[in-house]
């Protein structure tokens, strides 16, 4: 969601996607029958300032495109079959080379495309990864799942919350989707089932079953499949920095904790802003190589979280070897819930690289920001016009980096001279002391003037974010450098990105 937020799509998320509220937990009574023990809230104060909200990918998939084609007047051409990826690796050495090959067919002709770079997003059946050599490691268990999409009817009263059945003949995951009637039901099929060989009317009688004493019928069915758990990651998720991996394509888990979409969005998301500085040439092209440090540290975090979440959901966790309790009872409701962050994808953090520093980084400044975490949102009021917005919100994915400045309160005397005075004394403690910041940062010696296109706004490679603390009322522009504001725009209008803390 935040990362929808700063593309600018997040209203269209939350006007047409199904608000994930609540999670009821049922259990089977000592009858057989499933009531319910537990309801817990989706998401916690403090972890995002966007709701949980569900959207099927298809959906999604129309927002982005729609998005596309209205950013940037492009639009995917669709039709074409990927048969073969070849990368020529002595020519990958040259920057400027096309050492990329994909062979396609259309309406039963071939076509091949040279590229500089190519991301294969084609799932877990990859062409690409098999054209490039990779395989995917891991296992499949004897564990099979359905999962239909159905218009459900039905007295059980939580249909349209998220719900974990776990009863005596099975467990069942009910994810409400959008429009207020559609209804996703996960179903675990008896031992011993064969995926190919299940048919719609097996799962509906197993959810019938599960669902018991409450009546279910359906009134139609508008998609639905049976598979097999299983949790592989690629050997390799990229080649010769020009040919990369992404979602299914190198990593495969059971779907239920909600990963799938979302991880593979951050995959596509990481990849694609370190291509377009790239191609753009505003960085070196190995900081493609974080990409590989990042992303399969969270494949291979994600791949072990899935192996224990999907032992816990199952009916027979326990006999499967999952985690009891000090009673011998899984109480899956507690795992769910202490699962919330990590589910949500807010516990990642990057190891070291060319982009973050954490070994070289003071953790005791910003102790509640963690190098190589997200930046967690606050509540904070721009100064030009007293919007009350939040933090993140400022930090559009328009390709532009940021520095952003904590200076705490300017009303003291401290803040004061350390924004506008050159710092003798402090030479030895560290260059950016040395200098009066603001003069340091936009000097000619300073990162944003180093990096700045030629021709272009102050802002548009580098942009300063001012955030202060304090009673706002009380502080006067004039205690503002200029330069956290700067002259920008057509118009050569002074900046509002700046803001202050409530």
């Amino acid at each position: 969601m935040e990362i929808c937020e700063s593309f600018g799509i997040v209203d269209e998320l939350l006007r047409e996607g199904c608000h994930n509220v609540e999670v009821t937990f049922w259990t089977a009574d000592a009858r057989g029958d499933i009531v319910k023990t537990r309801s817990s809230p989706a998401t916690f104060p403090g972890l995002s300032h966007m709701p949980r909200v569900l959207l099927n990918q298809a959906r999604f998939h129309g927002l982005m495109s729609e998005a596309m084609k209205r950013f940037n007047r492009q639009e995917v051409d669709y039709g074409y079959k990927v048969l073969d990826v070849k990368v020529d690796e002595e020519s990958a050495k040259d920057v400027n080379a096309y050492p990329v090959t994909i062979l396609t067919e259309k309406d039963g002709k071939e076509e091949k495309f040279k590229a500089k770079y190519a991301i294969g997003c084609d799932g877990a059946h990859s062409t690409v990864r098999r054209s490039l050599g990779f395989n995917m490691i891991g296992d499949v268990s004897d564990s099979v799942w359905g999962v239909m999409d159905v218009f459900p009817q039905t007295d059980f009263p939580d249909i349209r919350k998220q719900v974990v059945v776990q009863s005596d003949t099975g467990s069942i995951v009910n994810i409400p989707r959008e429009g207020g009637a559609l209804t996703r039901i996960y179903i675990e099929l008896p031992p011993r089932t064969v995926a190919k060989d299940v048919k719609i009317e097996d799962l509906q009688a197993a959810a019938r079953q599960i669902f018991i004493p409450y009546k279910l019928d359906f009134a139609g069915v508008f998609w639905w499949s049976a598979y097999s758990i299983g949790q592989r990651v690629a050997n390799h998720f990229s080649k010769a920095n020009r040919a990369f991996l992404a979602g299914d394509a190198c990593h495969t888990h059971s779907p239920k904790a909600g990963q799938g979409m979302n991880i593979s969005l951050q995959d596509g998301y990481n990849i694609g802003w370190k291509l377009a500085s790239i191609l753009k040439k505003q960085v070196r092209p190995d900081l493609l190589e974080t990409y590989n440090i990042e992303r399969e540290k969270v494949a291979n975090n994600l791949i072990n979280f899935d192996r224990v979440w999907a032992k816990q959901m199952s009916s027979l966790g326990k006999e499967n070897g999952s985690v009891a309790g000090a009673n011998g009872e899984i109480d899956f409701s507690d795992v769910f819930v202490k699962a919330i962050p990590f589910t949500a994808g807010l516990t990642i953090t990057y190891d070291d690289s060319l982009i973050t520093r954490a070994k070289e980084s003071d953790q005791k400044l910003a102790p509640n920001i963690v190098v190589g975490m997200r930046l967690q949102s606050a509540q904070v009021v721009r100064f030009c016009d007293a919007k009350a917005m939040q933090l993140l919100s400022a930090l559009s994915s328009d390709g532009r980096w940021r520095i952003m400045v904590f200076a705490g309160d300017i009303r003291q005397d401290t803040v004061s001279k350390k924004l506008h005075q050159v710092n003798h004394a402090s030479y030895q403690w560290t260059k950016v002391l040395m200098y009066q910041l603001g003069e340091y940062l936009f000097s000619d010696s300073g990162p944003i003037q180093k990096y700045l296109p030629l021709g272009s706004d102050i802002d548009s490679f580098i942009e300063v974010i001012l955030i202060l603390s304090g009673e706002r009322l009380k502080v006067n522009q004039e205690q503002i450098p200029e330069c956290f504001y700067p002259v920008t725009g057509q118009w050569r209008m002074r900046g509002i990105a700046y803001c202050i803390h409530l």
